[in-house]
């Protein structure tokens, strides 16, 4: 709703939002870099924020994204060692 609000909701402000996605992650990485608890908690909740609108602009409901990523990796049976 809140970008519903704003007028976010636009199919042809995908790659704007793409991008914004892009400077949010790059803000994840920078949190990592400096061990800042709170600007990763920050930098991960408006990653999503900005993965919910792509997903709204392109036509797409994040739930069922979820859904189908979680059931392509569900019975991986790798692990992340290191």
């Amino acid at each position: 709703e809140w970008a519903r609000e704003r007028s976010l909701i636009k199919y042809e402000n995908r790659f704007k939002q793409f991008a914004k996605k892009i400077e949010e992650t790059g803000e994840i990485a920078e949190a990592l870099a400096k061990d800042n608890q709170d600007l990763l908690e920050d930098s991960i909740g408006d990653d999503l924020v900005t993965s919910i609108i792509l997903a709204e602009q392109c036509g797409l409901d994040i739930e069922k994204c979820l859904e189908r990523a979680y059931n392509e990796i569900a019975s991986r049976k790798g692990k992340t060692i290191g």
